[in-house]
């Protein structure tokens, strides 16, 4: 079984985006998706030792939308 690190994308109230990895310490922020994806890899290569490196990154988009009722 492949070990993952799980990441909750959500879009930042300043513009951008913003990145929490579940579980870890990790946060990033980014202006563009291409980016923030560039950057979560690299903050996960500086997280963790290469011995306890995931095989994947899971991207988990939260987006909140208010509509009148």
């Amino acid at each position: 079984m492949a070990r993952e690190v799980i990441f909750v994308v959500e879009e930042s109230p300043e513009g951008g985006y913003e990145a929490r990895a579940v579980g870890h310490s990790v946060f990033v922020e980014a202006e563009t998706l291409d980016e923030l994806r560039t950057r979560i890899q690299d903050a996960v290569r500086c997280h963790f030792e290469p011995a306890d490196m995931p095989d994947l990154i899971r991207l988990h988009q939260v987006r909140d939308e208010v509509i009148a009722a």
